[in-house]
């Protein structure tokens, strides 16, 4: 099937176009790092930045949080997500 939209470049702006399973893992980086988190799973999803700060945000299954996150802490994380890129 062609892609009408091979010749176009891919912005901050453009939809992902790859997906991946994420597993939770205390102090370890993403990689690939996404571009943004799809909820698979309803439940707390423990996010860790740039910084090392960690934030436990409750999340429901469908949620899409364009957060380009470092890593996903095991440890508190109960939802389930995906990677977009």
């Amino acid at each position: 099937m062609a892609d009408r939209f091979e010749n176009y470049g891919v912005g901050t702006t453009s939809p992902a176009t790859r997906q991946y399973a994420i597993t939770p893992t205390d102090g370890v980086d993403l990689d690939p790092r996404p571009r943004a988190l799809f909820v698979l799973t309803d439940g707390d999803l423990v996010i860790r930045d740039e910084l090392d700060a960690e934030i436990t945000y409750p999340v429901t299954a469908g949620s899409l949080l364009p957060f380009r996150a470092v890593g996903i802490e095991a440890t508190g994380t109960t939802a389930t997500v995906a990677g977009w890129d």
